[in-house]
């Protein structure tokens, strides 16, 4: 965690020296740098001032506190994310014979919508939240989240039935969330310029941070004091965590919150594209990540305790991808970057994880950590990109409202493929073999919608780069 803090310190000096660097707009850079060319892609001809500071405004900016954009963006998403990214720890004990919830037992369907409801809402939630950035007061909104969420946790600790869960680990949870997750993120990109990719890929990156930690200590807690103890400490960590997090959220100067999309850019093919890919690659990219544990326990009869340590490798892998596609994508294009990234982690669903055994697993999950840290790095980079700053917000929170649909139907569906099931332990070699092929079902069903999300991502490319007039190689 130490090495991540400190690289986030050293960023700083780049971020400061583009504003320097910036007094005079320069019309040579690539569309995403520009707010008046992206802008013109939309309304050609239009000088409208972006929502967001312009180059004057952005020369007032600290660089200290930048670097607490950084960390708080950072801090913020290992929580949220972290937490959402680590659910297939508790699905995997809900599901077993030692489960507390008595009616959660071997039903993946259920106990899987429980954690996607909690995590598409951390996404769904923002097109509520956008219209309240307007009140100026994105630290109250942000602390009121924090709150929620780790009171969400905590109540779910006293749960025996499903329905509880639902109420807490999920409602609960997913609306506290996303209070505290769309304020931050929204307004972090308008700090940075031309290394926005490479900030925006640190902040994102705290997503396999979280995971890499959580991952064992969620696993260690269970172990020791019980699933009812996890929770509440759980519920604890994350209020000491969020609440100085939230204290960091800041409206940029300049500021002027669009929350509708005009009808004339919600019909545009970008647009519509945009959407369907975003809530497939939502859909498919849940999958691995809620069923990782379930399948190394079940399929290939690893310990829960060694299930959670490839669910940490996965997020340790993913948390530096992250980091490393932001950079690429400011070397080489945004959206280039983006489109490859979610064809491969489809390739890589598809070719390594169909009837894998436990040798090509551990390469899947090594793989699709790589690939799957592209699209949730850079998507809000390229709706900047594509759409133009000044709608940007109305865009995002369209985005990831349709993004969290997409959560609660990838997971559940992948469940229903699945069916009822015993542990590796207590099933005989032809119910072992039946699994098997469910899983199979499951992996063809997520390496389709991946592969799909893929096929609109370079469609949008096709079209931003029609719409703008000229083919840029790196876009």
């Amino acid at each position: 965690m130490s090495v991540l803090l400190n690289e986030s310190i050293s960023l700083t000096p780049l971020f400061r020296g583009e504003v320097e660097n910036s007094s005079q707009p320069d019309r040579s850079r690539d569309l995403g740098s520009s707010s008046s060319s992206a802008g013109n892609a939309l309304s050609p001809g239009s000088l409208d001032p972006p929502n967001y500071i312009s180059d004057t405004e952005d020369e007032r900016v600290s660089s200290l506190y930048r670097t607490l954009l950084l960390l708080a963006g950072f801090m913020m998403i290992f929580q949220t994310i972290g937490i959402n990214q680590t659910y297939g720890i508790f699905q995997e004990f809900y599901t077993s014979q030692e489960s507390n919830i008595l009616d959660a037992a071997g039903n993946d369907a259920l106990v899987s919508l429980v954690g996607t409801i909690g995590s598409g809402l951390t996404w769904s939630g923002c097109i509520l939240v956008s219209p309240l950035l307007s009140l100026n007061r994105p630290k109250i909104i942000s602390l009121v989240g924090a709150i929620l969420m780790s009171l969400g946790i905590v109540l779910a600790s006293f749960a025996s039935k499903l329905w509880h869960l639902f109420l807490t680990q999920s409602f609960l949870y997913g609306i506290g969330s996303s209070l505290l997750y769309y304020p931050i993120l929204a307004f972090t990109p308008p700090f940075f310029d031309r290394r926005r990719g490479a900030a925006m890929g640190f902040v994102l990156s705290g997503s396999g941070a979280g995971g890499l930690v959580m991952a064992p200590a969620l696993r260690f807690l269970l172990a020791h004091v019980g699933i009812r103890w996890t929770l509440r400490i759980l519920g604890l960590w994350n209020l000491v965590v969020c609440v100085p997090v939230a204290c960091a959220a800041r409206t940029p100067p300049g500021y002027r919150n669009a929350t509708r999309i005009s009808l004339n850019l919600a019909k545009q093919g970008t647009f519509l594209f945009q959407s369907l890919g975003a809530f497939l690659q939502a859909a498919g990219n849940v999958i691995p990540l809620y069923y990782l544990t379930t399948y190394s326990t079940s399929v290939l009869a690893y310990s829960s305790a060694t299930a959670s340590l490839l669910l940490a490798l996965n997020s340790a892998v993913n948390s530096v991808s992250r980091i490393g596609m932001g950079f690429l994508a400011d070397s080489v294009g945004r959206q280039n970057t983006m489109v490859f990234s979610v064809i491969l982690s489809g390739a890589s669903v598809l070719a390594l994880w169909l009837d894998a055994n436990r040798t090509r697993f551990i390469v899947f999950t090594i793989a699709y950590g790589v690939y799957a840290g592209g699209y949730n790095a850079l998507l809000p980079t390229t709706l900047a990109e594509v759409y133009g700053v000044q709608n940007y917000a109305a865009v995002n929170a369209a985005v990831y409202f349709i993004r969290g649909l997409g959560a609660f139907f990838g997971a559940p569906v992948a469940g229903v493929i699945l069916g009822t099931h015993e542990r590796k332990t207590n099933v005989s070699p032809s119910a072992s073999w039946l699994l098997r092929m469910r899983y199979d079902h499951v992996v063809l069903f997520d390496g389709a919608l991946l592969l799909g999300a893929g096929a609109c991502m370079a469609y949008v490319r096709w079209l931003d780069a029609k719409k703008k007039g000229r083919w840029m190689w790196k876009a």
